[in-house]
């Protein structure tokens, strides 16, 4: 299963449902299907999602992309990609992976019966 590390923080946001996104650079390329976010922080937790779509883009539309301008403005959404990867830079282009919710996931025939590997909590 396609796996990604997610930093501790963000975490909660996932297995909520308020997050459905991640934006990533220069790391392995995520195709639509089943994701497994594991926590970073080395506390085994990990959630999968069902990934609907991934699209590249410069970094400076990721955020309109995603209907998220007025929760990222630039210098807001360059600051918190350099967190996480500090060289980049607002032209390079990103994956942005779109994913359901763990609920919405949970509601998957395939997944209800175990064939990805089950429960994620």
């Amino acid at each position: 299963m396609q796996t990604l590390k997610l930093v501790s923080r963000l975490f909660p946001e996932v297995k909520s449902g308020d997050k459905t996104s991640t934006i990533r650079w220069r790391e392995t390329r995520i195709e639509p299907g089943y994701f497994r976010y594991e926590c970073q922080d080395g506390q085994n937790a990990s959630i999968v999602v069902w990934v609907w779509r991934c699209t590249d883009m410069p970094l400076s539309e990721a955020a309109g992309f995603l209907g998220k301008e007025a929760d990222w403005p630039p210098a807001v959404m360059l600051e918190g990609m350099r967190e996480h990867y500090p060289d980049i830079q607002w032209s390079d282009v990103v994956q942005v992976i779109e994913h359901e919710s763990p609920q919405q996931t949970d509601l998957r025939v395939e997944f209800d019966k175990g064939v990805h590997g089950g429960g994620r909590r």
